[in-house]
């Protein structure tokens, strides 16, 4: 990650902040923050007050920075009103007219984004009918759920097509239903080049739209890339496996003897081993339990989660 960003050549990514940082009167939003983020869906994780909804602001728009700089496809974000063509957003909270009804709301802010009426309107159905709202179009809005509103608001960020879609706690309130769909639609989106990010303090959520995550913490970056990338940062971590077998005693004993196990216990019918080589010792357990006839039944680990994850990383 660099500081200056490339203005001509090379491959950047859709978004780019570079040390940007905002404040409210004494209290940090984002501090020096810096981030690359390209096509497909990314998620932006962090405890709520760290600084997620701040950044999204950034990136939209709705916040200019009191210091660095945003670009959007190369452009600078600031003194460039055109950019937002390219920009979808979804905030946190609601922020609905009295009286309107889906299909107005979208609409009008569709025509907003520069649409003339029949094309914005043209446009508002084809994106109200991907959040799956078309037979609610024509309520008031004032009459939807909780979810509703949420899939409207998406309706509303992707009806102009933009290539950049951001998207903070859309999730927040939606039933199961509602929830499967903006899931899935945000998969689609992402898997057809548009850049997605989500944001969300529930970490779970993530990881069934992506793998790809941006970990925020106190305004600042604490990691990002692959799943599997930030994992490789918290190898000082041990890493726990629950073993489930028919002689846990006897594995135990196996066990204890290998450099890179930490920690042995015994828990009913089975063995909670903390090791400093996960690899390894995934590898050999399994191995163990056939040699000795142990009666191996399976084994999980509660560190598998990005939950775990990011509770290594803010330690």
């Amino acid at each position: 990650m660099t500081d200056a960003i490339p203005t001509t050549g090379g491959d950047p990514k859709t978004i780019q902040v570079r040390k940007a940082s905002y404040w409210y009167d004494d209290v940090i939003g984002i501090n020096d923050l810096s981030v690359d983020i390209g096509p497909g869906v990314t998620g932006l994780l962090g405890p709520n007050g760290a600084g997620k909804s701040t950044l999204m602001k950034v990136i939209s728009g709705q916040l200019s920075p009191r210091t660095g700089e945003v670009r959007i496809n190369k452009r600078p974000l600031a003194g460039n009103p055109e950019v937002f063509a390219d920009i979808g957003f979804v905030p946190e909270f609601d922020a609905f007219w009295q009286g309107m009804s889906g299909r107005e709301f979208v609409v009008y802010l569709t025509r907003l984004h520069g649409l003339d009426k029949s094309n914005a309107a043209a446009a508002a159905e084809r994106a109200i009918e991907r959040v799956g709202l078309t037979d609610d179009a024509d309520r008031p809005v004032s009459d939807y759920s909780k979810g509703m509103r949420q899939r409207i608001k998406v309706a509303q960020a992707l009806a102009h097509e933009p290539n950049c879609l951001l998207l903070d706690e859309p999730l927040n309130g939606t039933d199961p239903v509602g929830r499967r769909h903006i899931i899935d639609l945000i998969r689609e989106l992402g898997a057809a080049g548009t850049t997605v990010v989500v944001s969300s303090h529930v970490l779970h959520e993530i990881e069934q739209m992506t793998d790809e995550v941006v970990l925020i913490h106190s305004g600042r970056v604490l990691a990002d890339g692959h799943i599997q990338e930030i994992r490789d940062l918290i190898d000082e971590h041990p890493h726990t496996i629950h073993v489930d077998c028919d002689r846990p005693r006897e594995l135990a004993a196996e066990l204890v003897g290998f450099e890179d196990v930490v920690r042995v216990e015994l828990a009913d019918d089975h063995v909670r081993v903390a090791t400093r080589d996960p690899a390894a010792c995934y590898d050999r357990i399994p191995r163990l339990t056939l040699e000795n006839d142990f009666g191996f039944q399976g084994m999980t680990s509660p560190d598998n989660d990005l939950d775990a994850v990011f509770q290594y990383l803010v330690d």
